[in-house]
């Protein structure tokens, strides 16, 4: 896990040897064959040929995943003086709990119910949230740590946030 960013990702991947790398918005990053390749026909031909040679049929595969519900990528506009703030309330507001927190790119925070991310954007003056749970309910208690984080800090969420 590192910080969102096509820059920023290339480079820990590098750093670490990673033989594989991606983010959200659907950069995948590839070590073998063509060292940081970045592009969506390549990662396609590269997941058929894996599922090729596993043996199973794609279905199979995805039938094995855990399942999950999630968020799209939702964005609060703020302004570009208060953005990186905001996370660092955050993130100070849950310094005092028994919160299982990780603040390498914002504050995720991981729960019994599965993990909400509040983080700044590098290159706009919005607030980035997604969240992931095992089910629905847990999904929707993720939804209100989030609106409860941001209203402590000024900030409401509205319902036409996504991306």
């Amino acid at each position: 896990m590192w910080k969102t960013g096509h820059s920023l990702i290339k480079s820990k991947m590098k750093e670490t040897g990673a033989p594989l790398a991606g983010e959200m918005s659907g950069h995948i990053f590839f070590q073998h064959r063509w060292y940081g390749f970045d592009d969506a026909l390549y990662a396609a031909v590269r997941l058929i040929e894996a599922v090729s040679a596993s043996g199973k049929s794609m279905n199979e595969i995805v039938d094995e995943m855990p399942k999950s519900v999630a968020t799209p990528e939702m964005r609060f506009p703020v302004d570009e003086s208060r953005k990186f703030a905001v996370v660092s309330e955050v993130l100070h507001r849950l310094s005092g709990t028994d919160a299982r927190v990780d603040s390498t790119d914002g504050a995720r925070v991981m729960t019994k119910d599965g993990w909400w991310l509040l983080r700044a954007s590098n290159t706009q003056d919005v607030l980035v949230a997604r969240a992931e749970a095992k089910s629905k309910a847990g999904l929707k208690r993720l939804m209100q740590q989030i609106d409860d984080q941001l209203a402590q800090s000024g900030i409401q969420r509205t319902e036409s946030v996504g991306h």
